[in-house]
This record gives C-alpha cells, structure tokens and sequence, in this order.
C-alpha cells in the first residue's frame, strides 16, 4: 500500500494534515464520513498518473487534522458547519498558492464540493459528485422532513443527539468500520422490494446491534487499511464527523440567500446500489448544473472509491483530460 505522508499546513484556525503528488491543475479531494483523506488512495495516483495535481486533507474533526491552537480537534459543533468545511478549503487553497481548483467529493465531501461554488465561486474550475448530487436547497428543514418522513431512528436524525452515535460507536472501533465498510449487499430493487425493517428506514443504530455474523456484504478494507483507519480513529473518536451532520438545519437556516446555480463544468457518478445516496437522486441536476456529464457505475454500492476504483478512476481521468488538460 503506497501512500504520501502529509504536509501540514495552517489553514482556517486549523493545522490541517495535506497529502498530495503530481503536478498540474488541481484536484482537490473531500472525503465524507466516516472517511479520510486516505479514502482517496486509489484516486490520488491515478489523478497525478493522468496530469493533475492531486490533493486531498483530512478534513475538520478527522486523522491528522486537529486546532492550530488547541491540538485536538474543534470543540463546537458550529465549528463543523459548511460555513468552516468550505472556509477550510478556500484557506488550504491560499496557503498552496492556487487560484483555482477543480473539487471532487464523496458521501460528505460531495455537499461539501457542491457548495464550493456556490460560496466560494471565483476559487472553483469544476466540480466532480462521486454518489453524492447535487440538492438544491429545500423549502423545510432537512432535518424535520427526514424525521417526518423515516422517523426518529433514521441515522441523520439519530446522529442529531449529541454524544448517542458518539459512545455507541466509539466503544468498539474496529467493529463500527467493519460494519460501515462493507460491500454493496443488495441491489436497490430488492432493497426497494423488501419488507420494512430497519435498514429499509436506514436505522443504523438498531442495524449495528444485530450480531456481526448476519451483517450483509463482504468486508471492503485488507487488513493494512483497516488498521490505518483504526489508528486514525481511535486518535480522533467519531464526534467530529457526527458534528458535521448536527449542521443539517444550520447549514439549512443560513444557506436562505445562496444562489442556486452551479456555473462551472460539472461531473456526477452515481454508484448503482447505493441505497442512501440513490441515482435517481441525480434527475433534474441540469436544470442546475448546466454543464453536466452524468454516468452510473453498475453493480456498486456506497465505498464507490475502495469498491470500484479502476471505474472510477477511469470516469474522473477521461473527464479531466477532455476537460482541463
């Protein structure tokens, strides 16, 4: 397993842990939850392979990443709103010397990179969503319509209560990343076709009770890479990441005046059987993303960079290249 070692950078109140190689436009990776910059180990040199520089950071509240000031990671759960998760980037941005840089993001990352140029415009070349589409901004808060919708143990909702995913998930680490990385077990039309139960209304809490041996999916990681994350993890807890979700309704109450226009060449994977972050999630983009390629990675659930890596890869260079080389 080949992977850089980070540079650390001041960015944003933040010494923020960069991992880079090659040369060339930039390509800055956002990983989601429960991720790393480490998510994108198949990516990064298959993207410096291509001719781009590419860039990806443990993000705010994860790995290496800690407060400039305190060493450890913010405090707040307002220091995890978009308003930081976007500012971080712009920062790491000045800090490198680039003007500009194309954004690609995954689960997390990928709202993260959608609101780049929304906020941050004139820093913005191009935009890559991997499961994660665009959303405008909805009517109601996000939070109160999935509680309406799914009901209190749908895990956003339950994420929403500080400290609960917090404790459940930190007590035994290396289960919890056994749990979530696991390949795709279901396509979505027999997810769609089952009966209710509690993986139909992504209740994940009452799933990680259910003993490890009727879990669905075949583990994703080698042993090397769950050890990287079990490391990170353990260094960190998971409260960081869980804080990013306890922003929904911030992220929602301060985004009222934001344009809704992605002005900017765009990219969308969808992955086929992600259940969350379903394909159908991408019908209507254009009307936003005017300049948008879509494509869908068949029989491929939500780790899409670990699941699918040489699709991906091959998605996102062909792309590059037509596009900005």
């Amino acid at each position: 397993m080949s992977f850089p070692e980070p540079k650390f950078i001041e960015a944003n109140g933040l010494k923020l842990a960069v991992y880079e190689q090659g040369t060339g436009v930039p390509v800055v990776m956002c990983h989601g939850f429960p991720e790393l910059a480490f998510s994108w180990r198949h990516q990064i040199p298959a993207v410096a392979d291509a001719g781009f520089r590419a860039i990806a950071a443990d993000q705010r509240g994860y790995g290496r990443t800690v407060d400039a000031t305190t060493g450890k990671i913010p405090a707040a759960i307002e220091d995890y709103d978009m308003e930081h998760l976007t500012g971080d980037m712009v920062a790491m941005l000045d800090e490198l010397g680039i003007d500009k840089a194309i954004f690609c993001g995954h689960d997390w990352g990928g709202f993260v990179v959608w609101q780049m140029p929304l906020r941050h415009p004139d820093r913005v070349a191009g935009v890559i969503g991997v499961n994660t589409p665009y959303i405008a901004r909805g009517p109601i808060d996000p939070i109160e319509a999935m509680r309406a919708t799914m009901g209190e143990d749908m895990y956003i909702v339950f994420f929403q209560k500080p400290g609960a995913a917090d404790e459940l998930f930190g007590k035994d680490i290396a289960k919890s990343l056994r749990f979530w990385y696991r390949k795709s077990a279901v396509t979505l039309e027999d997810f769609d076709n089952a009966a209710p139960d509690a993986a139909k209304n992504l209740a994940l809490a009452k799933l990680f009770e259910v003993p490890e041996e009727e879990w669905g999916g075949d583990p994703l990681l080698t042993a090397e890479e769950a050890a990287y994350y079990h490391q990170a993890f353990t260094s960190t807890g998971f409260t960081g990441g869980l804080n990013w979700y306890r922003n929904f309704t911030r992220n929602w109450e301060r985004s009222a005046d934001l344009p809704d226009q992605v002005n900017v060449p765009c990219l969308m994977i969808s992955a086929a059987n992600d259940v969350v972050l379903r394909p159908e999630l991408t019908e209507g983009m254009e009307q936003f993303c005017p300049d948008l390629e879509k494509h869908i990675i068949p029989d491929c659930g939500h780790w899409t960079q670990a699941e699918k890596p040489d699709e991906l890869n091959a998605l996102i260079t062909d792309w590059l290249k037509r596009r900005f080389a």
